[in-house]
């Protein structure tokens, strides 16, 4: 495991390839925050709850499924994020709550478990289905419908208006869902976390880099550098999430397979921003001091660890700066892919329970 060091410490991180790679220079935190909050910002609509399934309660622990508006489609429809609820049977007073996020092709079921060991820590669990994932695509296969929802955002004519289906619509879900917490009688509005895993991940040290409602977070297996991969040619991994999409958009651009250029003119388009000032060794500045575990795997092909120690060097410094070194942990599993072991799902419960109880 890693932990936060002195700059002057972890200097090496920034070396990529044997080579020095120059990160871009970064606008100020606060400009970053503002800019990212101004790129998604978009109409507020009445969350409108709606229950889709009664409560139900067992060995103490009790769901609720329901759904929430967050914003009015051009069709005059509402787009609406379906959660899942997990806590204990009986609530005295507010408690912490934690927002948990899955993966591509994933939906909130696949967290269950976690937001019931939550709940067991006397910590309100929450789960939402992603865009275009789980009860927000009903009918398709895994990211099917993820897929083909990127690659319509992509052929959108320039000047059209436009979905941002990758990462960047739901972080628009994910502070409207916080708004529906905190305004629930048994969440304490001072103690949200959120942890997230490989989209989810990358859809954590988004969203909630610029919203300090959130506490303390985990990001994992999501944490990169995507200006590095594509500099580096190291976008298979990433790009290999989504195939479908970034095929389209090499034919599209005439490439006869999909490259380095494809990927830079998709993601420019469809998640604007995300190669400058809203890469995460940029993104990341915005956490301190809030408290911030970071899991990652030495070999996980989607998120090269070259590029990822950009991002770690980046959140050390600034931990360093606001003299939080002990509010950051950086914990790559040894010789592990793309995933999260035992070992570190019990940690990142352990620091939820830690910082949030």
């Amino acid at each position: 495991m890693l932990r936060a060091e002195p700059p002057a410490a972890v200097a090496p991180a920034a070396v990529a390839d044997s080579q020095l790679y120059e990160l871009p220079k970064y606008p100020a935190p606060a400009d970053v925050r503002a800019a990212f909050l101004k790129q998604l910002d978009r109409p507020k609509v009445d969350p409108d709850v709606k229950e889709l399934s009664p409560p139900r309660t067992e060995n103490g622990l009790t769901t609720e499924h329901l759904s929430i508006a967050t914003e009015k489609k051009a069709d005059g429809t509402y787009e609406r994020v379906p959660m899942l609820i997990v806590r204990p049977e009986k609530v005295s007073g507010r408690l912490p709550a934690v927002i948990a996020l899955h993966g591509t092709g994933g939906n909130k079921e696949g967290q269950r478990g976690l937001l019931a060991e939550l709940a067991r820590h006397g910590i309100i669990g929450v789960a939402l289905d992603a865009r275009y994932h789980g009860e927000r695509a009903p009918g398709a296969h895994g990211a099917e419908a993820y897929i083909a929802a990127i690659t319509r955002a992509w052929r959108t004519p320039t000047g059209q208006p436009q979905e941002h289906p990758f990462y960047y619509d739901t972080c628009w879900d994910l502070w409207r869902t916080i708004d529906y917490l905190i305004a629930r009688n048994d969440v304490d509005p001072q103690r949200l976390g959120m942890i997230g895993f490989s989209m989810g991940g990358i859809e954590t040290w988004l969203a909630a880099s610029v919203d300090e409602r959130i506490r303390v977070a985990v990001p994992a297996i999501g944490m990169q550098s995507l200006r590095w991969s594509v500099d580096h040619d190291r976008w298979q991994g990433r790009a290999g999430t989504i195939r479908g999409a970034h095929e389209a958009a090499a034919h599209d651009l005439g490439e006869p397979q999909v490259n380095a250029r494809v990927c830079r003119a998709l993601w420019s388009k469809v998640i604007p921003g995300i190669l400058d000032q809203y890469d995460c060794p940029s993104m990341i500045r915005l956490f301190a001091p809030r408290p911030l575990l970071i899991v990652s795997g030495e070999k996980d092909p989607n998120n090269p660890l070259e590029g990822a120690k950009l991002a770690f060097a980046s959140a050390q410094a600034a931990y360093h700066a606001a003299g939080a070194d002990d509010k950051l942990v950086i914990d790559v599993a040894p010789g592990v892919g793309h995933q999260v072991t035992k070992e570190q799902n019990h940690e990142a419960v352990e620091w939820l329970e830690r910082w949030l109880k």
